[in-house]
């Protein structure tokens, strides 16, 4: 097994072990007890942005790297490719969790999600080429912060406070600079590099896009809705 493979499964088991203790560690408030595995996970969801949107070595970080926006494919930062490893094991893990406790009518579109980002970044953490994309689209976990947390304030039935107001404001903001932007910017590199790209990554990377962007467009749509027009 190769160190990025190995790093993958540890990852896996690590988030599978706090899944499994976070009950402990988070008890489920009174409207939350009825569906006790998806408050584990999304606090293990939580848990698995809060490490990559704020700690030290961060996409945010690793993106101002000299000569990151000028080639994604063989230059990455130190560390960049552990922490796409990393990620693979958590979205595996949150993967097998939905499968194994959400019927697939409910979760069909995140083990969706989960089956590209994991073929895509799987395919980085192999290669050790295109991490420097992987990272990119990491910037969407910053994001994901403020996404768990509105799940969790809705769980705990704290929707009319001040908390999730604000919460639910920072949400849609970093939503249209860490996803939709990032996600335009994207597939405008892809697009403008699509000759000096192999056929089939450049097609793997393009239906990745196709799949994502709509979804992304989607979920804002429906943040929109709730939060602001409901």
């Amino acid at each position: 097994f190769s160190p990025g493979l190995l790093l993958v499964a540890g990852s896996f088991a690590a988030f599978r072990l706090l899944n499994r203790g976070l009950e402990r560690l988070v008890p489920p408030p009174p409207s939350a007890r009825r569906n006790r595995w998806k408050w584990r996970n999304i606090w293990t969801s939580l848990a698995h942005s809060a490490l990559l949107g704020t700690h030290s070595p961060s996409p945010c970080r690793f993106c101002l790297h000299p000569g990151l926006s000028e080639d994604l494919v063989g230059t990455h930062p130190p560390g960049a490719h552990s922490l796409v490893a990393v990620s693979v094991g958590y979205f595996l893990e949150d993967f097998v969790d939905m499968l194994c406790n959400q019927k697939l009518h409910q979760s069909w579109e995140l083990l969706f999600h989960h089956s590209v980002v994991i073929v895509c970044f799987g395919i980085a953490v192999l290669l050790h080429q295109y991490v420097g994309f992987a990272l990119v689209a990491l910037l969407v976990e910053i994001n994901s912060i403020f996404l768990h947390l509105r799940q969790i304030l809705l769980m705990a039935n704290l929707v009319h406070t001040t908390c999730y107001r604000l919460n639910s404001i920072i949400n849609l903001g970093t939503y249209v600079v860490f996803r939709i932007a990032t996600l335009a910017w994207m597939t405008r590199w892809l697009f403008l590099n699509r000759e000096n790209m192999p056929p089939a990554t450049y097609a793997i990377g393009t239906v990745g896009m196709a799949i994502m962007t709509p979804m992304n467009i989607i979920l804002f749509y429906r943040l929109l809705r709730s939060d602001f027009f409901k």
